[in-house]
């Protein structure tokens, strides 16, 4: 699977975190940063995404997501800086 393809799996998990975390009052939320590492070669199979918050603040949310193949293989890991939106 290309990279790519597993850096937007990773970054559309990362922003429904964010968005599920969001503060009282913020209406959306946008990526600011994004780091991916890819770790292992996707062939075939299923790549499943978790993404948990680490830091849900007043302005920023910042998420690390785990990709994982069949197995339970780890194949990539992102860390993220999501901005919050206001009105």
């Amino acid at each position: 699977m290309h990279g790519g393809v597993l850096m937007s799996l990773a970054d559309t998990a990362g922003a429904v975190c964010a968005f599920l975390n969001l503060p009282e009052g913020a209406q959306g939320t946008t990526t600011i940063e994004s780091k991916t590492n890819l770790i292992a070669a996707v062939r075939d199979g299923v790549v499943t995404a978790v993404a948990v918050p680490l830091h849900a603040g007043s302005r920023v949310i910042v998420v690390e997501t785990e990709l994982r193949g069949t197995g339970d293989r780890l194949v990539a890991k992102t860390t993220q800086t999501q901005a919050v939106l206001r009105a």
